[in-house]
């Protein structure tokens, strides 16, 4: 009954447009006083030094501030103009270039809604004045930009491993292949359309081969960063906090490279990443509480058990999740989510045997379609708001055979956990 009610308030509060930092405390200090009155409050001070004396999430501020720098210093735009060359002439021409795009700056951001603004604010000026179809343009770019908490480094990994205890460097590893393939499931798609329409897309033409010779020497800055930040992972040489450090100190290398670094850019990336991070790590905090509200009530091993004795299947548990964070996209982002929903849902997976790494994949890819689902989805908004020309109801549009895919390699990722398991098998 305790159960009940706080879930009603927090949902309560959440409809009735309170912050969800304040919406989740407000309940989970409202569950702790109705679990164990008055006395059960002193237990904060304990909770909350623990939510913020953790080396794991140190991380979250150095992933934030190297995709700050990137993005402050117009990076985005040249990494654009570096990939469009290489793709342009291929079916789908220049929208190509929205999906790769989003890929590589995803490896870099570690966020959705940062990937799906950066790219999509160079992105779709151009598309538009090229003659391209803007609805297919808009889906493109939502699609590409969901990847930001799939490939890696991402901050929603860093979280769901910060509420379950799994290793960050596996999650990391485990999200880049997924990643790729649904990158690819999306630029079949654009092709598999403008060979049907071509004129969703106009065939591009120019670009000979010094322009290309000028594309992979912008891009080669972007790719070692890449490499350096995950190879020193995966190598085992660095932690995911001091590949963060390495991030920053090549972000910063890049940008004074270019001639895109001054004061003013490092004032504005690190003011952002101040207000970036507080909002992530206030979310992380109230998250612990609750967390602790709902270990103190038992409730995930009381789910847990009522699950074992209604039979459901490990299908039907996947499925349902997959229907629930769709719906709960509508109307929280995905931090919000995994914060939430992780304490209350992650003593269940013993009862199904489930890999906690390949739980934590597929609970990032239904996050990226929760923040898909029309007609509330939090990217949809962001793309069209990178666009004057561009309506909320293009963007729906669009995103809607994109949003049937993820489901579809959701199935797939079902079908074969490998796909997600396979490379962090191979560390060591």
């Amino acid at each position: 009954m305790e159960t009940i009610l706080i879930l009603g308030l927090l949902i309560g509060l959440m409809l009735g447009g309170l912050w969800v930092h304040f919406a989740v405390g407000i309940s989970a200090i409202s569950y702790i006083y109705l679990l164990r009155g008055f006395g059960g409050l002193k237990s904060l001070g304990l909770v909350s030094w623990g939510a913020a004396d953790s080396f794991t999430l140190s991380a979250i501020p150095l992933f934030v501030l190297m995709a700050e720098i990137l993005l402050g210093s117009g990076l985005s735009s040249r990494l654009y103009s570096a990939i469009s060359p290489l793709v342009r002439r291929l079916p789908g021409g220049v929208l190509n270039t929205n999906i790769f795009g989003c890929a590589i700056f995803a490896a870099v951001s570690g966020g959705s809604a940062s990937t799906a603004a950066a790219i999509g604010t160079v992105a779709l000026p151009e598309l538009g004045r090229l003659g391209y179809d803007k609805r297919l343009a808009a889906g493109s770019l939502a699609a590409g930009g969901t990847l930001g908490i799939l490939i890696p480094p991402s901050i929603t990994m860093i979280v769901y491993s910060t509420f379950t205890e799994t290793s960050i460097p596996k999650l990391f590893m485990a999200g880049i292949v997924p990643g790729l393939l649904l990158s690819l499931l999306y630029v079949i798609y654009i092709m598999g359309r403008s060979i049907a329409n071509p004129a969703l897309a106009p065939r591009a033409t120019g670009g000979g081969g010094v322009s290309l010779l000028k594309s992979v020497g912008d891009l080669f800055p972007f790719l070692a960063l890449i490499g350096l930040v995950m190879g020193s992972i995966y190598g085992g040489v660095a932690t995911p906090t001091e590949a963060g450090a390495i991030g920053v100190v090549s972000a910063l290398v890049i940008a004074a490279s270019y001639r895109s670094l001054n004061v003013r850019i490092l004032r504005t990336a690190i003011h952002r990443t101040l207000v970036m991070s507080g909002n992530i790590l206030f979310i992380v905090f109230v998250s612990m509480i609750f967390a602790y509200a709902t270990a103190l009530s038992g409730f995930g091993e009381t789910l847990a058990e009522w699950l074992r004795d209604a039979g459901l299947s490990r299908t039907g548990f996947l499925l349902a999740a997959l229907v629930f964070y769709a719906v709960l996209g509508c109307f929280m982002e995905g931090l919000g989510m995994i914060a939430i929903t992780i304490p209350i849902i992650f003593p269940t997976l013993a009862v199904y045997g489930i890999d906690p790494i390949w739980f934590g994949i597929y609970i990032v890819i239904l996050v990226e379609l929760g923040q898909l689902t029309p007609p509330l989805g939090v990217i949809l908004f962001v793309v069209a708001s990178t666009w004057r020309e561009l309506k909320v109801e293009d963007v729906v549009a669009g995103t809607v055979p994109f949003f049937a895919i993820i489901i579809l390699f959701i199935f797939l990722l079902m079908a074969v956990p490998d796909i997600a398991l396979w490379l962090p098998s191979q560390m060591h």
